[in-house]
């Protein structure tokens, strides 16, 4: 479940926000009115980062391979 919080309320209770988020609560930050951070339980985000590796890669697989040619070996070393 997330809950929004301003970023002055979250400065003053932020060792609550911490302990909360522990249990597996997750928050949105906001400035003014405008989302700008999110706290999330340490797990999600890593998980949150192996998805967006993968979608990287199956994009990356993706792409076709483009043939420049053979090169020589002061090519590849040129400054």
């Amino acid at each position: 479940m997330q809950k929004t919080i301003s970023a002055a309320e979250a400065n003053r209770k932020f060792s609550e926000l911490l302990r909360e988020v522990r249990k597996g609560h997750s928050y949105l930050i906001t400035s003014h009115g405008r989302e700008v951070a999110r706290i999330l339980p340490a797990e999600r985000s890593e998980t949150a980062g192996a998805r967006a590796k993968m979608a990287l890669l199956r994009h990356l697989r993706a792409q076709k391979a483009i043939d420049i040619g053979p090169w020589t070996r002061e090519e590849l070393y040129e400054d």
